[in-house]
């Protein structure tokens, strides 16, 4: 067996390996005055050792249930707090434009920065009631998710350890971004976010990040295969490409916790 997928599948049955954590429970937050949700898995341990944060951002017209199930973060990381948040009605950059479906915030001031609103609020809780390891706040998401995990480098950058966006492109080009590990996840065919959009965005992290021209490769499972490209700022880029087309991998959460794990902050 190729040592890589190895690697890979031992990294999908971590879950097993700990004693099982609660369900995510449903929380309740309020923003603005208004009253915002998300589902949160806790550690046991949490109010007595440092303990990591995964942020999980489901794309347009999902929910926080459905992001914990397809997502699994709290099954393959059980020492993790994961929050899996939940959106509000909004317009969509690609799709929905009336904003029938719940979605995140596409740019900076966009809904009154009502969603950055309602991350901040989140931290601060968890902040206040646990022990939070500062160097270990990670956000990832997918589609519209992946556009605010984008967001959050964007605007809350300094807060973060590596960040991993699925099936999008950051607003203003990436302009805002710093210097950041990050693993992005692509399919070849999206028809939605094009993979060429993708591709130029890809680019632009591995300049951004200093990173070596050619990559090695650094997993491979199903039809995903992630290259690493090493960086002289110690914020290597991995490229996550599948031949599929919108689709959220089921390999990917396992390759992005692995990641995560190998990217505290410095």
């Amino acid at each position: 067996m190729n040592r890589l997928l190895a690697v890979t599948i031992v990294l999908g049955s971590l879950g097993g390996a700990h004693a099982a954590n609660p369900p995510p429970t449903d929380k309740e937050y309020t923003v603005d005055g208004v009253a915002r949700k998300a589902l949160v898995s806790i550690p046991a341990t949490a109010t007595k050792s440092d303990t990591p944060v995964v942020f999980a951002f489901h794309g347009h017209g999902g929910t926080a249930a459905q992001a914990s199930r397809s997502f699994g973060y709290h099954t393959l990381w059980p020492e993790a707090i994961v929050v899996y948040m939940q959106g509000l009605n909004t317009p969509g950059r690609l799709t929905d434009p009336e904003g029938k479906k719940p979605g995140w915030q596409s740019g900076p001031g966009d809904q009154k920065d009502r969603d950055l609103k309602f991350f901040d609020a989140v931290l601060a809780s968890l902040r206040s009631d646990y022990k939070v390891d500062a160097k270990r706040i990670y956000s990832t998401g997918h589609s519209n998710g992946g556009g605010f995990t984008y967001l959050l480098w964007g605007s809350r950058g300094e807060l973060f350890a590596a960040m991993a966006p699925s099936a999008a492109i950051p607003s203003r080009d990436g302009k805002e971004l710093a210097p950041k590990p990050v693993i992005h996840v692509a399919g070849e065919n999206d028809p939605l976010v094009k993979y060429l959009w993708q591709k130029a965005t890809m680019d632009k992290l591995r300049k951004l990040d200093g990173c070596d021209a050619e990559g090695k490769e650094w997993a491979r499972s199903g039809k995903l295969t992630a290259t690493q490209y090493a960086s002289s700022k110690g914020t290597p880029v991995v490229t996550a490409i599948h031949t599929g087309e919108h689709k959220f991998p089921e390999e990917a959460p396992a390759m992005i916790v692995r990641f995560f794990k190998e990217h505290p902050a410095k």
